[in-house]
């Protein structure tokens, strides 16, 4: 922990760290994944010797019920955590080294570039008696560093303001990268500066730093793959990229992008000959990038099946298969199909999902129900859970209801009941996911908040992992570079929390973890055989002489 953290708010030091990390090691955790803590929770065992792999298997499939991930939208660590007490690289440490960024064509910025179409993209809104009007910059002249959000009073930017959304693109995200610099944010952004701002008052306002301070925070924690939600929530279920075969002589032939140089694995985008050269004058402008050059779905394309853009009016339960901007069906393992060769009982809810259905019976529009995100529903990609199997689609796609109520929320009311399966996603309707654009965070705080307290007075807590993270970064800078895995990531570093009876509490866990962590969990506790996706990357890892991805088990005590 640098000297430079907050020194009023940090945890007690860890008197059983040492012997922690002895287990670790013992366990086979490599030396650049061991986790460090900034403190021992209440029920860490202060006396108990570390417990070898077999004991850690034997008491994770014993012990460990009911699996829940909590899956929320597009905000960095920074953002939202960057001077948690007890993280490793916090905000408050850094250098200018560490943060200044650089231009497109490699030279220091001088300063910000402005924050190109404003702080706020609808409205006007007012919050507190203050109107933010749209297409308006509240600070100017900012300094190559980042900053504090602030409104046109200088007061904090509210957390409950929708402000506008961000660039969070697939080859966008890795030129913003930048090898592990994390320099070029501004530079590869639609926002201008806008990405170096982060929320200085979660600490003091944020429900989730409660939590945070109770429970597990993890500090390595990085999204599965570069870019945006589409990409990320597949990777959340299967750790593979979707794949449009013959993509160069089908309908989807103009998704495909154009990189620099002719390697179709390449992972620099070539802006358009308009594009301005400089961040100081313009966004950049490219051309599509849905598809690799090699027939990979990288960006947003819709669901083949209803809901989705356009249904076809043939056949309702599909999609029109004459867009480019749709998806075949998908056909490769995911963890629902791991689950399933075993008989473990698992659910995909979502949030608006079921009033998505009714509301728009016979239309073929985009649903707008509230918030209710096409591309957030990965399972509604693949042919096992499609309509041609619609015992397994109706058992595995539930509805999640709507709001915080168990009386109009399903998930909740399957948590209240007790009836949640082992193993099960939750994805909170649109306006209530912390997604810039269309959500605000306050909102979505309170939200995952609730859903949280609903939990813990489940009759199945007591043998119940939760894991509560976002998709990716939304487009937001993050200063911690990402460790190197495979083609597809991981990217920019993400906010993870674990909620558990089984937690450390009260602990920052530094072990590097990524999306597909949470299906190593899964698979770990319910003795599945590992999707090729993990596989891939732990060989990619291997070879380069680097540990695997943790599994989430260092943020856990039996």
């Amino acid at each position: 922990m640098s000297d430079e953290t907050d020194q009023d708010t940090q945890l007690p030091a860890d008197s059983s760290r040492r012997r922690f990390l002895a287990g670790a090691a013992a366990l086979g955790v490599g030396a650049a994944t061991l986790s460090a803590y900034g403190g021992s929770g209440p029920d860490s065992p202060a006396n108990t010797a570390p417990l070898t792999p077999a004991e850690l298997d034997s008491k994770l499939h014993e012990q460990v019920k009911t699996i829940v991930v909590i899956y929320a939208e597009n905000r960095s660590f920074n953002n939202l955590f960057a001077n948690f007490p007890g993280v490793e690289k916090p905000l408050s440490a850094l250098k200018p080294a560490d943060y200044q960024q650089r231009d497109r064509d490699g030279s220091l910025l001088q300063t910000l570039p402005p924050v190109w179409g404003g702080v706020v993209q609808t409205g006007p809104q007012t919050v507190d008696g203050v109107t933010y009007a749209p297409g308006v910059q509240y600070q100017e002249n900012l300094a190559n560093a980042p900053f504090a959000l602030k409104g046109p009073n200088q007061e904090d930017l509210p957390l409950n303001l929708v402000t506008r959304d961000l660039w969070h693109v697939f080859y966008q995200n890795q030129m913003q990268i930048n090898d592990g610099k994390n320099d070029q944010f501004v530079a590869w952004a639609d926002s201008g500066g806008f990405t170096m701002g982060y929320y200085a008052q979660t600490r003091y306002s944020l429900r989730l730093w409660d939590v945070a301070r109770e429970f597990v925070l993890c500090d390595n924690f990085f999204q599965g793959a570069f870019g945006g939600s589409f990409l990320n929530h597949q990777y959340l279920i299967s750790a593979t990229v979707p794949f449009y075969p013959n993509a160069g002589t089908s309908v989807a032939e103009a998704q495909i992008a154009v990189l620099q140089g002719d390697d179709p694995t390449g992972t620099r985008l070539k802006p358009l000959e308009k594009s301005p050269a400089s961040a100081m004058t313009g966004a950049p402008q490219f051309g599509p990038s849905a598809l690799t050059p090699d027939g990979f779905a990288v960006n947003t394309m819709a669901p083949p099946y209803w809901p989705t853009w356009i249904r076809d009016p043939e056949r309702p339960d599909y999609a029109k298969s004459d867009l480019p901007s749709v998806l075949v069906p998908q056909t490769h393992e995911h963890i629902g199909d791991k689950l399933n060769q075993k008989n473990i009982d698992w659910a995909w809810y979502a949030g608006a999902w079921q009033a998505t259905l009714e509301q728009f019976k016979g239309s073929e529009g985009i649903p707008k129900i509230p918030g209710f995100q096409y591309h957030h529903q990965p399972f509604n990609y693949f042919v096992n859970q499609g309509p041609e199997n619609p015992s397994e689609r109706s058992k595995r796609l539930r509805d999640g209801g709507l709001g915080d109520e168990a009386s109009t929320n399903r998930f909740l009311a399957d948590a209240e009941a007790g009836k949640l399966p082992a193993v099960c996603f939750y994805k909170p309707q649109g306006n209530l996911n912390l997604h810039a654009g269309y959500a605000d965070v306050a909102a979505g705080d309170r939200h995952l908040d609730r859903v949280l307290k609903v939990l813990r007075n489940s009759a199945q807590w007591e043998n119940m992992v939760v894991v509560l993270t976002v998709d990716e970064n939304g487009g937001w800078w993050d200063h911690v570079a990402p460790p190197k895995g495979d083609r597809w990531g991981p990217g920019t570093r993400i906010p993870a929390l674990v909620v558990s009876p089984f937690a450390r509490k009260g602990t920052v866990d530094h072990t590097v973890y990524d999306t597909a962590s949470i299906l190593r969990l899964i698979t770990r506790v319910h003795q599945l055989e590992m999707l090729d996706g993990l596989k891939q990357r732990d060989d990619a890892m291997k070879a380069r002489g680097q540990a695997p991805m943790g599994d989430l088990t260092n943020a856990l005590t039996f």
